[in-house]
């Protein structure tokens, strides 16, 4: 286990975009796959892709189908845009309220990342979490207790750590200021 976080953050060191495969639906793990929100506005995040209202999705899910429930969790798309330079290939972006942006790569959710909201940001018509104590606004101390947490040595972007199941995120000051899962778009 050690021995896969180590190389795990190696390649989050080494790589410019992306913290794992993409995999087809039937090879994806079922582990988080339990973590369906109860409530109709509720949006869980897990490291296998998210789930939105009573409808779950992992990474490779049709992207139509993904911003659909999550427009209806979360109201309407704030702002989509594409990057096609990544180091993982182009990928496609959109952005919702609550701190939540999915990616996307020929069509299908390849990862998501959670954040602060950004200046301007509307509420969020329903809730973004994810299991655990590690939430956006977590203390350092809470991230630090979690399963598998290792610190991102060298990275350039900035205090990212690591943690158990591909999870990986960002500490400023003494708080997460975001977290993500699956393929990224960093440039390091």
């Amino acid at each position: 286990m050690r021995l896969a976080l180590i190389a795990l953050a190696a390649t989050l060191a080494l790589t410019a975009c992306d913290i794992g495969g993409t995999p087809e639906p039937a090879e994806t793990p079922g582990a988080d796959a339990g973590q369906v929100p109860a409530a109709a506005n509720a949006v869980a995040l897990r490291t296998d892709g998210v789930s939105a209202g009573a409808e779950s999705f992992f990474f490779a899910a049709g992207k139509t189908e993904v911003e659909a429930a999550l427009t209806k969790t979360l109201g309407a798309a704030l702002r989509s845009g594409e990057n096609g330079e990544c180091g993982a290939g182009p990928m496609t972006f959109t952005d919702y309220a609550g701190g939540l942006t999915a990616h996307f790569q020929d069509g299908k959710l390849v990862g998501w990342n959670w954040h602060l909201p950004q200046d301007g940001d509307r509420a969020a018509t329903g809730s973004v979490s994810l299991a655990g104590a590690v939430q956006i606004g977590s203390p350092r101390a809470a991230v630090e207790a979690a399963p598998g947490f290792a610190k991102v040595e060298d990275s350039t972007l900035g205090e990212e750590f690591t943690l158990s199941g591909g999870m990986g995120g960002f500490i400023t000051g003494d708080r997460v200021e975001m977290l993500y899962a699956g393929t990224q778009c960093f440039f390091r």
